[in-house]
């Protein structure tokens, strides 16, 4: 099995006396019970509750490292030294570049373990430093069929909510600590299950068109496509009105592609309508 280079990320370090504390209290994840070796993904949000910068984090003695798209590596970090006030805590970032590996590679590689793809029956590791081939689509595959979405590729900054990108599902979001930015929103929406833009699975008999091509049941738009890789993609929609195609019996198009929309099985999730997943 591969191990894949993974140029387009950098690593952010956060450390001081305060860095524990200061993370819990302003991301989405539960920074106290993180575990020694284990990186899960997570989010600093906007005070609406949209996703303002999506990372991966991870305990790296004597702080913690996030990793994010390079482009917005210096956005993050100004953002977070925003909330530093009189904190002990500095932010920098540290390098460029990650390397992941998974399935049998996964076992001898040194790094820390990705919870997301293990929620989703996935062992991968990501390890600092960009080395090995670096054959994108790969990696991108991966994503695809473990249902991870990233931002960039698959939704906009700011126009997702973390439900939408599967953080109530995949450990990105605690709904046990107490407040963050952005709690109240997600807390809302969690409690009262009104999220209705989800991650699908959307698979064709044909190669899909590109990324950002419109979705549509009925004719009607439902979402884009994000991640393509031949005939298989992410994207994020509205499983309501997706659910409501199926269950009529309706075309789901990418452009002028019949598509096969499906969530994935690790999320318990379902379409409603009665329908929890269907062809076209």
């Amino acid at each position: 099995m591969p191990r894949v280079a993974v140029p387009e990320r950098s690593l952010i370090r956060v450390t001081g006396a305060d860095a524990q504390g200061f993370l819990h209290n302003l991301i989405t994840t539960d920074v106290e019970g993180l575990p020694a070796n284990e990186a899960r993904p997570g989010a600093l949000l906007t005070p609406q509750g949209k996703v303002l910068f999506d990372f991966m984090i991870w305990r790296s003695e004597p702080g913690f490292t996030l990793e994010c798209d390079t482009v917005h590596a210096d956005g993050l970090v100004k953002r977070l030294s925003m909330y530093k006030l009189r904190a002990a805590v500095s932010v920098t970032i540290e390098g460029q570049g990650v390397t992941v590996a998974w399935g049998e590679d996964a076992r001898s590689a040194e790094g820390v373990v990705d919870a997301a793809f293990r929620m989703a029956g996935i062992s991968l590791v990501r390890q600092a430093g960009a080395e090995g081939p670096d054959p994108a689509a790969l990696y991108d595959a991966l994503r695809i069929e473990a249902a991870l979405a990233i931002s960039g590729r698959d939704f906009a900054l700011q126009d997702a909510f973390p439900h939408d990108i599967l953080f109530d599902k995949d450990g990105g979001v605690s709904f046990r600590k107490g407040c963050y930015v952005g709690q109240e929103v997600v807390s809302r929406m969690q409690h009262r299950g009104t999220a209705r833009r989800r991650v699908v699975q959307v698979q064709s008999e044909t190669d899909l068109p590109a990324g950002g091509t419109e979705l549509t049941a009925d004719g009607k738009p439902i979402g884009a496509l994000g991640t393509v890789v031949g005939k298989s993609a992410l994207a994020i929609v509205r499983i309501d009105r997706a659910g409501d195609a199926m269950a009529r019996g309706g075309a789901i198009l990418a452009g002028d592609v019949p598509v096969h929309l499906s969530l994935p099985a690790w999320t318990g999730l379902g379409f409603p309508a009665g329908s929890d997943e269907a062809e076209t």
